[in-house]
């Protein structure tokens, strides 16, 4: 079997993480698999890098990078020390030198006083950089060959967009020339998160990247599973900080997976899935520290069951516009200028709804975006395309998510029903037309009682029938 195996920063916080991964590889290898692997960051380290970049250029002085360099060498070099204790000495040099490059870079921003989105993504790809030559020596500690490679090298090419940049479909083509001969031979480690245009300029691919490399790798080598290898044993009926009794659930459709990762869940981002659902890859969660866990697996069309709704998820970190006008009635391309203005401003419009009497529209945008959004609404009430646009931070968006949905009778009436009875509020409503999402909007302080009155509603802790 051809395996493209991606490991989060959770699974490679320390050396024992580090050497519960290899026991993992070591038993495919041996029983004759194809593994490729995509390795993330240690926990908290791009995190740390992200926090300079954007610090430095304001910073009153550059005090924080020498203790910024030391601890990621002593986290690094202790990790490497137990992981691959006969490799210290070569992979210890390496690390020292990708050091002294991001130290010398960060001292060029702070005395530039700009980071420019080229050399952000240049910062926080170190992060990778530093942890695969780890795991490749700790895979060559047990004998089994092993190449690093960065994103570019194995051949991920993207769009130029720093920070959030798309791979490019030649990456497929790519990919397979260059991983797919060392298969049979060695594992490669290749680091997540990040890729290259075709001129060869370095790009990360935003929130999630690891997952996205994983996909886009396991597309070019047409492998047989992704195995997204994480700290919990699959995708979950709800958070469980929310829900104590929520379940994991054994399967999971492309759709089902990208409307949860859309509303918050903490599972792979939409983006994620795209090249394998362009493949028809059957894509895993399993648990590094519990691997006999079947985890989740996630399909195309998912398992049947006798489940409506599968999951459920929010987020609170959103606010809602509303945007009123008599003068909206009837007139054509107020929606466009409403969402051409938006974009113009990098605003993402997470949910939308209508009245049918074309005199309100509203909006959920990311809390952070939204000054921003007021501001690029205000142009049209100065136009007097709108009468006033309002807006309210005290919301949580929340998503009830299930293929199931789709042409069956009476769910939103179940759905607003428990609500009523259990005395939440409902804002807005929001319902795709592929029906496996129904989202609403609440008072923040509802979001999550709403996620435990529809848990019980639906009896989502309850293993299913059928």
């Amino acid at each position: 079997m051809r395996l493209l195996m991606k490991f989060g920063g959770t699974s490679v916080a320390d050396a024992s993480c580090i050497k519960k991964v290899v026991d993992i590889l070591e038993e495919h290898h041996t029983k004759g698999d194809e593994v490729a692997v995509v390795v993330s960051a240690q926990r908290g380290v791009t995190d740390q890098l992200i926090e300079i970049a954007t610090r430095l250029p304001n910073a009153k002085d550059d005090s924080a990078i020498a203790p910024l360099i030391q601890s990621l060498s002593k986290r690094h070099m202790t990790t490497l020390e137990g992981a691959a204790p006969d490799h210290v000495a070569k992979v210890g040099a390496e690390i020292d030198e990708k050091l002294i490059k991001l130290q010398n870079i960060l001292f060029a921003i702070y005395t530039l006083r700009d980071c420019s989105p080229r050399s952000k993504d240049y910062i926080i790809s170190f992060g990778e950089r530093l942890l695969a030559p780890i795991l490749g020596a700790a895979l060559r500690q047990r004998g089994i060959a092993s190449t690093v490679m960065d994103g570019c090298e194995a051949g991920i090419l993207t769009t130029p967009q720093h920070g959030e940049s798309t791979s490019l479909l030649r990456s497929d083509e790519k990919v397979q020339k260059k991983i797919v001969p060392m298969l049979k031979k060695e594992i490669p480690v290749i680091m997540g998160f990040m890729g290259c245009t075709p001129e060869g300029i370095l790009t990360t691919l935003g929130r999630s990247g690891s997952d996205y490399s994983a996909s886009i790798i396991g597309a070019g080598i047409d492998a047989d599973e992704i195995w997204i290898w994480t700290d919990v044993d699959g995708i979950m009926t709800c958070d469980p900080r929310v829900i104590n009794d929520a379940r994991v659930m054994p399967s999971l459709s492309y759709l089902e997976v990208m409307e949860l990762s859309y509303f918050g869940a903490k599972v792979m981002h939409p983006r994620s899935i795209e090249p394998a659902m362009r493949k028809n890859i059957l894509v895993r969660v399993k648990n590094t520290f519990n691997p006999k866990h079947p985890g989740t697996v996630i399909v195309r069309n998912g398992q049947k069951d006798n489940r409506v709704v599968k999951a459920l998820t929010y987020i609170d970190k959103v606010a809602a516009i509303n945007i009123n006008g008599a003068q909206m009635i009837g007139r054509p391309g107020v929606a466009k200028a409403v969402f051409s203005n938006l974009a113009d401003h990098d605003v993402n419009v997470m949910m939308i709804s209508q009245g049918s009497s074309e005199a309100n529209i509203s909006l959920i945008v990311d809390e952070n975006h939204l000054q921003t959004a007021v501001v690029a609404l205000g142009d049209l009430v100065k136009q007097g395309i709108v009468r006033e646009v309002t807006h309210n931070h005290d919301v949580s968006a929340v998503a009830v998510v299930g293929a199931g949905m789709a042409g069956a009778p009476g769910t939103s009436g179940r759905i607003f029903t428990a609500l009523g009875n259990a005395g939440v509020n409902v804002m807005m409503i929001s319902q795709g037309s592929s029906e496996a999402n129904i989202s609403f909007v609440v008072k923040q302080d509802d979001g999550a009682r709403a996620c435990r009155v529809l848990h019980d509603e639906f009896h989502l802790s309850e293993e299913s029938d059928g």
